[in-house]
């Protein structure tokens, strides 16, 4: 047996042992950093990790795997700004209350381009209430999302949908652990810099690597050196592969190097549970004022994500939308009371606002490579060239 491979089985055996429960000091000093601190592509992400948290490698390595192998990290994966890659959208299904769940099991299980699954509720007095089921959608380049959604309308028996693409977004984080006990409207210093979206075209050495770049890792690709197997896999040597990711980067087609945790079903042992609650909150800003109203959103710590769309006449014409996730719904609702007031006491009306709360909920990986839809047409009968056009209809 080589030294790489006894290394590797010893350290299977320690992980057996290794705790796993977020508020142990040493795994909270990890995830503080993996969740979302590693930004843009790292040659040896665990060490990065193991230098900003100031813990050994092996001993990252080593609890990494177990919380991964507990099931308390749910993948280990370089995410990419998939905006850059293709077009996407959070699209709002209207689906009758008796077809909700299967249409939900559809979208997670069945659809690869549907990235997070989500059942939201809010007072049925709400603008958009009926809308229950959220997803995000990417589309490879070259098909059109309007006929994708009109594919899945069909499928789940759908009423209608609403897209709601992103014209600008201002967060776009997780650090579920570092948010925890975040004080009552706690900001930054400066407002958030917003990033449009701009489809960059690929060549196809560029795909070779990315394809394999982005795909979440095996429990034995826990290394210090993750992506020489990678490279083989692309076909091209190790410092070719770096190079290429690093030119992705450049382009700000890579996103950050994390740890996702899981944090939308509950645990039975309680000790691991990450979040309970998550809100997506709505505001509607005067027209004209939705960079400036999303940089000040951005800026409050609570904030996973948030973005500039518009909602249309269903949700009252809001135009700002974010996410935050906590364990008491109580807190979460004061985080956003204090954004709030912080939009007007800076002088910045907001018409309208509310809140859509979370249920059952699933997320993964959003396909964005032409070749896996054409791919997917063809399973599904579908001749890949009826679904081709602009990505949006205007």
């Amino acid at each position: 047996m080589n030294k790489e491979a006894q290394g590797y089985n010893e350290s299977i055996m320690t992980t057996a042992n290794a705790p796993t429960r977020i508020d142990d000091p040493i795994n909270a000093a990890i995830l503080a950093i993996s969740e979302d601190r590693i930004q843009g592509f790292e040659k040896y992400p665990f060490e990065t990790i193991a230098r900003l948290a100031e813990i050994d490698c092996d001993v990252v390595l080593e609890r990494v795997r177990a919380m991964l192998s507990a099931g308390v990290i749910r993948r280990v994966r370089q995410t990419l700004m998939a905006t850059n890659l293709a077009q996407g959208s959070l699209i709002a299904w209207q689906v009758d209350n008796d077809r909700l769940d299967a249409a939900f099991d559809t979208m997670y299980h069945d659809d690869p381009f549907s990235g997070h699954v989500v059942i939201r509720t809010a007072d049925p007095a709400t603008p958009g209430a009926a809308y229950r089921l959220w997803t995000t959608l990417k589309v490879p380049q070259g098909f059109s999302m309007h006929k994708h959604c009109d594919y899945l309308k069909e499928r789940v028996g759908a009423r209608s949908y609403l897209l709601m693409p992103a014209k600008a977004l201002f967060v776009l984080g997780v650090g579920h652990v570092r948010r925890r006990g975040i004080p009552i409207g706690s900001m930054a210093d400066v407002t958030a810099e917003p990033h449009t979206t701009e489809v960059v075209e690929l060549s196809d050495l560029d795909w070779s690597v990315l394809t394999p770049l982005k795909r979440e890792f095996e429990m034995g690709e826990i290394t210090r050196d993750p992506w020489k197997k990678r490279a083989d896999e692309a076909g091209v040597d190790f410092d070719t592969f770096c190079s290429v990711a690093e030119s992705l980067n450049e382009r700000k087609v890579i996103g950050r190097f994390s740890t996702f945790l899981e944090h939308a079903k509950p645990d039975t042992e309680g000790e691991r549970q990450v979040t309970r609650y998550n809100g997506l909150f709505h505001w509607a800003v005067p027209p004209g004022r939705e960079m400036e109203a999303g940089a000040e959103v951005g800026r409050f710590h609570i904030m996973t994500h948030a973005y500039w769309r518009e909602g249309g006449p269903e949700f009252r014409n809001v135009n700002i939308m974010g996410v935050a996730h906590g364990m008491d719904k109580d807190v979460l609702l004061q985080h956003k009371a204090a954004i709030d007031r912080h939009l007007e006491s800076i002088g910045i009306p907001v018409n309208y606002t509310n809140v859509f709360w979370g249920g059952r909920s699933e997320i993964k990986p959003s396909e964005i490579a032409p070749a896996a839809y054409e791919d997917f047409c063809r399973a599904n009968g579908i001749d890949p060239a009826s679904m081709r056009g602009p990505a949006l209809e205007v």
